[in-house]
């Protein structure tokens, strides 16, 4: 089996696992504009990407990079659990259990902007501050949820809100125009994230065009997180 037979299969299984609908919509998560443009990659008419493997990944930490590239061991890591590293903190977090598992053992961690700015004050042990946990099935794979403070996202997130979300690398690539959690010195910021003509920067913008965007140097950032969704209460 070739490097790309694996990849093929590798993307039906980040569909399975819920990552994403379907090929063309994991061809956008991958920064690729159009359909025609990933097809041609994963189809060998074009040389595949150095980075390509990774960034695959990176959509899901279950993936087995070994397995891609070698065809060694399986295409799922065969650890009940991965250690992720939060602002260097080390968490396990459960990424190996099925749908009746989650609804026994798995909830979401409602962390509140008080715990966060402890976080960031450095108090690196929130873990034991998490007392509120909600299940909650169609965020599976997500990390912890947090409150939308604030109306600057409005209309797409409300005062109050409750949005989930995904711990990503700090080295991972920004999808450009999606919403984020970024952690910073001065606080905890939900924002949509776009392109800086600085490489060294990011656009921070809010959906309420009563806020200005900003730049924002990458490395002020403690760490960041995608929103994978929300609860709204009328």
């Amino acid at each position: 089996m070739t490097e790309l037979q694996r990849i093929k299969i590798s993307l039906k299984t980040l569909i399975s696992l819920g990552v994403a609908k379907n090929q063309e919509e994991i061809g956008r998560l991958l920064g690729y504009s159009n359909k025609s443009s990933f097809s041609q990659v994963i189809n060998g008419i074009v040389n595949l990407p150095a980075d390509f493997v990774d960034r695959l990944c990176h959509l899901n930490s279950a993936i087995n990079k070994e397995w891609i590239k070698t065809g060694k061991g399986n295409i799922l890591e065969n650890n009940n659990s991965t250690n992720k590293s939060y602002n260097g903190e080390n968490i396990t977090i459960n990424t190996n259990y099925s749908d009746s598992t989650y609804l026994k053992n798995q909830g979401l961690s409602l962390i509140s902007p008080e715990t966060m700015i402890e976080y960031n004050s450095g108090n690196k042990d929130i873990t034991t501050q998490l007392r509120k946990d909600f299940v909650i099935p169609t965020f599976k794979g997500s990390d912890y949820l947090i409150t939308v403070i604030g109306n600057t996202m409005y209309p797409k997130y409300n005062n109050g809100d409750i949005v989930a979300c995904k711990h990503l690398s700090q080295t991972t690539f920004f999808q450009w125009n999606k919403v984020y959690v970024v952690n910073t010195a001065q606080g905890i910021l939900v924002k949509r994230i776009c392109k800086s003509n600085n490489p060294d920067f990011i656009t921070i913008v809010s959906d309420n065009k009563e806020y200005d965007s900003f730049e924002l140097a990458k490395s002020e950032i403690l760490s960041v997180a995608i929103v994978t969704g929300v609860i709204r209460l009328e």
